[in-house]
């Protein structure tokens, strides 16, 4: 049974935070349509990527230099508007950005709405969310999680 953390105190790190996530995804279904969306999130990177190197490269690094300086306030209030922000730096750069990112959390929310029946932690942490989403679809990639309540990843 998953946490209600928007009715409860915030959650402070990163740390807690992730085994409240992997709570939420504790289908292998809902993980697996998460990691369809989000690997063609990062194809459509990739590509935005090689075809505009400079433009697009500089505004990757804007984006994460954004996110990294907004995670901890993640802990304290909500950092959408971080999140909001690094989505235009790279939307800006390169406007084919935006399919990978609806793709990405049409294919999230699926996961959660019709599979998990639960409400996506993105509305209530959305920066530590996308942390957590690209760690949980990274252990998928390297062969974990792919079955089971995905217990065994809040380790990792």
């Amino acid at each position: 049974m998953s946490t209600d953390v928007a009715s409860s105190a915030r959650i402070d790190s990163f740390a807690a935070f992730w085994p409240y996530y992997m709570g939420e995804h504790r289908d292998s279904r809902c993980r697996m349509v998460h990691f369809v969306g989000t690997t063609g999130f990062v194809l459509t990177a990739a590509w935005c990527l090689w075809d505009r190197p400079l433009v697009f490269g500089g505004a990757l690094a804007l984006m994460l230099a954004l996110g990294a300086l907004a995670f901890r306030l993640e802990g304290k209030r909500s950092a959408a508007p971080v999140l909001l922000a690094m989505i235009v730096v790279v939307a800006v750069a390169h406007p084919a950005i935006l399919g990978g990112v609806v793709f990405a959390y049409a294919w999230a929310w699926v996961g959660h709405f019709l599979i998990e029946h639960n409400r996506p932690a993105t509305f209530t942490y959305p920066l530590w969310s996308l942390a957590g989403d690209f760690k949980m679809v990274g252990n998928m990639w390297l062969g974990r999680g792919w079955t089971g309540d995905g217990s065994a990843l809040v380790r990792s």
